[in-house]
């Protein structure tokens, strides 16, 4: 295993320590875990999941949040949102060095943490949270008979852990105001909570409220007898090797050792044996996962394939207003794309050469940000239109299809 320590700015531009633990041969997926209330990065559970991780091909960075650990700032202006706010700084720190996180991994209130920060990280496919309090208020229990002077006096200097901590009346505030029921709701990935029946500073309900507000794919994991931090070695190594067990199903497929180097412009889609429907990808050095969702037997592991074909004309569409607005120096900031597929009857489409059966139908829908008039807009949605990609799918097309040699 290799380790570095390495730094990059926070929420409030304050640098912040942090380690990434990697495997010697080049990681299938990047993790990023976030440390329980008033910890470190460096907290036994945390150097343990991460350890057990990079066995089984993550690469893990753990970091202090601000004001706690090795990390510059202040953790008395810190709170629950600037937590939250460290999280998606670190994910941009990683997709700097082109391993934005697949995982993400939360202790305690790092969990509460991960579960809103997900929303904000397009590439994270799987989520942990252990030991997690279903909502950040309960942090307020921590300060017991504290909240009212804190409130009333504005700060106050707590013993946590045997550590003194100024709390502020904005961190109470911050806590109260922050929910995060709908962003488990509405979690766009797979979900493990781990939990300790017995914990005694997050009670187990926390877990079950958690799991049931989640939709699937959803997993639960009782750690029996451990305490809140999983301070018994064998605890954390239980943790750790069924967690690292677990998001293996959510990592990019693994390349066998036997495949050949495709030659640019050759896609290679062939099936994992995971369930019916799952497929590995490759194109180039690139793997990718295809899958069904549940609906419809599959396990929602990747993107179907009418995903990846409206995937294709999106990037498409984007990649070819770019080069346009470059060219004539437009004032064009940032374009995003949005498809659906359907399918409809073909006497129902006016402008439709076919007038029997049912056809495609897609839908684009793009956003242009930046300083431009009307006349720009209009035009740069022409352009759309042009794009390779689209005139491929209005050309007439022929599949032609042969059995491989030697197969």
């Amino acid at each position: 295993m290799k380790s570095q320590k390495l730094q990059f700015p926070g929420h409030s531009g304050d640098m912040l320590a942090a380690r990434l633990d990697s495997p010697s041969d080049p990681p299938r997926a990047f993790a990023l875990f976030a440390h329980c209330f008033t910890c470190s990065k460096d907290i036994f559970a945390a150097s343990r999941i991460s350890a057990e991780l990079v066995q089984r091909g993550f690469a893990v960075l753990r970091f202090d949040f601000t004001g706690l650990g090795m990390s510059d700032g202040e953790f008395a202006n810190t709170n629950f949102s600037s937590n939250v706010a460290d999280l998606v700084k670190a994910a941009e720190f990683l997709r700097g060095m082109n391993s934005a996180p697949t995982l993400l991994i939360g202790h305690s209130l790092g969990g509460a943490a991960v579960l809103a920060a997900a929303h904000e990280i397009d590439e994270v496919s799987a989520v942990v949270t252990l030991g997690a309090p279903a909502e950040p208020v309960h942090v307020e229990k921590q300060f017991g008979e504290n909240v009212d002077a804190i409130r009333a006096q504005g700060e106050l200097e707590v013993q946590l852990a045997g550590r003194p901590f100024k709390i502020k009346k904005q961190f109470l505030d911050d806590l109260e105001s922050n929910t995060i029921q709908r962003r488990v709701e509405t979690l766009h990935c797979a979900l493990l909570v781990m939990h300790s029946p017995v914990d005694k500073i997050v009670n187990v309900d926390n877990a079950r409220q958690i799991y049931q507000a989640a939709k699937h794919p959803k997993s639960f994991i009782s750690l029996d007898d451990a305490d809140h931090l999983l301070g018994k070695r064998g605890d954390a190594e239980y943790a750790a090797s069924v967690l690292a067990a677990w998001a293996q199903r959510y990592l990019p497929p693994q390349l066998d050792a036997d495949d050949e180097t495709l030659d640019e412009g050759v896609v290679e889609v062939s099936e994992t044996g995971a369930n019916k429907f799952a497929n590995r990808v490759r194109v180039g050095k690139h793997t990718l996962a295809a899958d069904e969702p549940e609906r419809v037997g599959g396990s929602d592991t990747g993107p179907a394939p009418y995903d990846y074909l409206l995937a294709g004309l999106g990037a498409c569409t984007a990649m070819t207003l770019r080069l346009y607005a470059e060219r004539k120096a437009l004032n064009l900031d940032k374009v995003s794309v949005r498809l659906t597929h359907n399918r409809i009857h073909s006497e129902d489409c006016d402008d439709c050469e076919s007038s029997q059966g049912q056809i495609s139908e897609m839908h684009r829908e793009i956003s242009l940000h930046g300083d431009l008039s009307d006349e720009e807009r209009q035009r740069l949605l022409e352009i759309a239109d042009k794009c390779p990609v689209h005139r491929t799918l209005e050309n007439e097309i022929k599949v032609r299809s042969r059995l491989r040699e030697g197969s």
